[in-house]
């Protein structure tokens, strides 16, 4: 099938963007990747008046490394995954863009259009959950910082208004702590049936601190707080992985589809609450060892 026909706009800053999406509002559409939009236009599943192509806006285009990391909303994928900044500060997103479609796909997605599109089963609103992050939505009334559990609203849908665009990404650094990403999919590049993020510290031994995000088992990235709590201040051992694990089969509530069972989603939920948590507790365990003085 052929798009329905829509006219195009291809602003080069981003005031020009922002007072693009203020004219247009409901009847405009924002291209960034396209790895989504383009099959729904191509599908006449969405019908916009106006086409609002960002990929000129070099502005929202960077990786900034301080307190925390800054990534520009139209930062590639690709470009995130090999940064050496990511790479050494934000390990967990790094470990989850590999799991994003495949090279190809990563080379055009951008980051802040994988969140603004809010896909329940994709792995970077997990990832902004996990590490409570937030995303930076702006427009020419002004900016609004907000967490995951603020954005995320429901399946394919956000706190984003009309004549918002997502411009930023901040997500503190954790490297000294450990962390993992593990999915479980039909085929690799697949959309995840089941994926957790999981950030840990361990201390004396034990669990000092954990966060979990689940993907693919809700409306958006679900977090249990309850398992986080039950395993803080627990010995880092298999008695309190297999604890955990059980408790998240127990407490997840996912939805039966075409692709997989409620029942099916919980089992694999709960094996890979204590892959990705055992995973984080041996990371976390080396970047201590690594940090101790010689």
């Amino acid at each position: 099938m052929k798009p329905a026909p829509f006219a195009y706009a291809a602003p080069r800053g981003l005031a020009e963007a922002l007072s693009l999406v203020r004219e247009h509002g409901a009847e405009g559409k924002v291209l960034a990747g396209g790895q989504s939009l383009v099959p729904l236009l191509a599908m006449r599943l969405a019908r916009p008046a106006v086409l609002i192509d960002l990929n000129r806006v070099r502005q929202l285009d960077y990786i900034r490394d301080g307190r925390e990391v800054r990534i520009g909303a139209m930062t590639r994928q690709r470009t995130a995954e090999l940064s050496p900044i990511v790479r050494r500060r934000l390990p967990l997103l790094a470990e989850a863009l590999g799991y994003v479609g495949h090279p190809q796909i990563r080379n055009r997605g951008t980051i802040g259009g994988t969140l603004a599109h809010a896909d329940p089963s994709a792995e970077l609103p997990a990832v902004l959950s996990a590490l409570d992050g937030q995303v930076v939505l702006r427009s020419t009334r002004g900016t609004r910082t907000l967490g995951p559990h603020e954005f995320f609203l429901s399946y394919l849908t956000t706190a984003l208004e009309p004549d918002e665009l997502l411009v930023e990404v901040r997500l503190p650094a954790h490297d000294r702590a450990g962390s993992a990403f593990v999915e479980v999919a039909r085929r690799r590049g697949d959309y995840a049936l089941v994926g957790v993020a999981a950030v840990v510290e361990v201390a004396d031994g034990r669990i000092a601190r954990a966060r979990l995000a689940f993907t693919g088992v809700g409306a958006g990235p679900v977090r249990i707080g309850e398992l986080e709590q039950a395993v803080v201040g627990k010995p880092a051992d298999e008695e309190t992985l297999t604890e955990a694990g059980r408790i998240a089969s127990a407490r997840l509530d996912p939805e039966t589809d075409i692709h997989a069972s409620a029942e099916y989603r919980r089992e694999v939920a709960g094996v890979l609450t204590e892959r990705a948590l055992r995973l984080a507790v041996e990371r976390a365990r080396k970047s201590r060892r690594e940090r101790r003085p010689r």
